[in-house]
């Protein structure tokens, strides 16, 4: 596994140059497009890592997942899935086209107006956030998570696209709440800072079908986990949710913050980290890392069996 995972960052490595940091979100643009780290958390709990693995990242679209898992939780399956759908749209995540044209709802929950109608599934709580963080820290398995408040701000000023569609939705009837209080919990959900290890800690807790091997509690209930692990395969990769399912073959969801984090079903969890992405948001390293390892490893989900 060590050689592996050595081979894999070597391997990513040469790929670097080819991303750039985000910079539409100007907190973002701050970041270190050399950096990259991955975290592998095996079923038995055993941990391999390598590179920046510890440095600390704003989840952004990663948490698109936990926030379905959130609202799924919280508002049930009928109330949330007549506010968002479930197919691929073929579009970049921050595409305003779908509901420019009077699509009935967000095509589904991985991209952005779909966050934000899931988020706003939510708003009947006291404290949305706080529940939020309450349940990532869960699923992470570490009470110190917190918000990055920089980035939080950064968002939340230039975030002019994202309250376009909001006010759209709003217009529409889709939200039922006032656009602004979705969005700032949707800014606040995707400004999270998490670690590799974090976010491996989650993708195992997927891979184990809701239940934290570690404690043997159950976290998500497991028709929840089907959902978002089936919305992970068909758009956790953005427009490049297809190819990803080609040459990895693992449900993995991305974020511009420069992470993805990938469950392999009843084995173990991967993230890798690094803020280089390539044009369609997605990390150019992580991607490369978790290419390697699927063919290493044999973690595609069409792999088969040694004769």
């Amino acid at each position: 596994m060590e050689q592996a995972i050595d081979e894999a960052m070597r391997y990513a490595r040469t790929f670097l140059p080819e991303g750039k940091v985000a910079t539409y979100i100007p907190e973002l643009a701050h970041g270190d497009p050399g950096q990259l780290g991955v975290c592998l958390i095996t079923k038995d709990g055993t941990v391999y890592h390598d590179g920046d693995w510890q440095q600390e990242f704003t989840i952004q679209s990663i948490s698109k997942t936990i926030c379905l898992i959130f609202a799924l939780q919280t508002a049930g399956y009928e109330k949330v899935f007549s506010k968002v759908g479930v197919e691929p749209t073929g579009d970049a995540f921050n595409s305003i086209v779908k509901l420019e044209t009077k699509t009935l709802h967000p095509l589904n929950p991985m991209i952005n107006a779909g966050a934000i109608a899931t988020a706003s599934c939510c708003m009947d709580l006291e404290d949305p956030f706080g529940a939020f963080m309450d349940l990532t820290r869960r699923l992470c398995g570490r009470e110190s998570i917190q918000l990055n408040e920089s980035v939080y701000l950064s968002e939340k000023k230039s975030g002019m696209r994202n309250r376009s569609m909001a006010y759209l939705m709003q217009s529409d009837n889709i939200l039922e709440c006032d656009a602004e209080l979705a969005l700032d919990l949707y800014f606040r959900m995707c400004s999270v800072s998490v670690t590799t290890e974090d976010l491996a800690r989650y993708a195992v807790v997927l891979a184990n079908d809701g239940v934290d091997p570690a404690t043997g509690e159950r976290l998500v209930e497991n028709w929840i986990v089907r959902i978002v692990k089936t919305l992970m395969v068909t758009c956790g990769m953005y427009d490049g949710s297809g190819e990803f399912a080609m040459k990895v073959g693992i449900p993995a969801k991305s974020g511009v913050g420069g992470g993805i984090m990938a469950s392999v079903e009843d084995r173990m969890g991967i993230a890798a980290f690094g803020p280089a992405l390539d044009a369609k948001g997605n990390s150019v390293g992580a991607y490369r890392v978790l290419e390697y390892l699927s063919q290493a490893l044999r973690l595609h989900y069409f792999a088969g069996k040694d004769l």
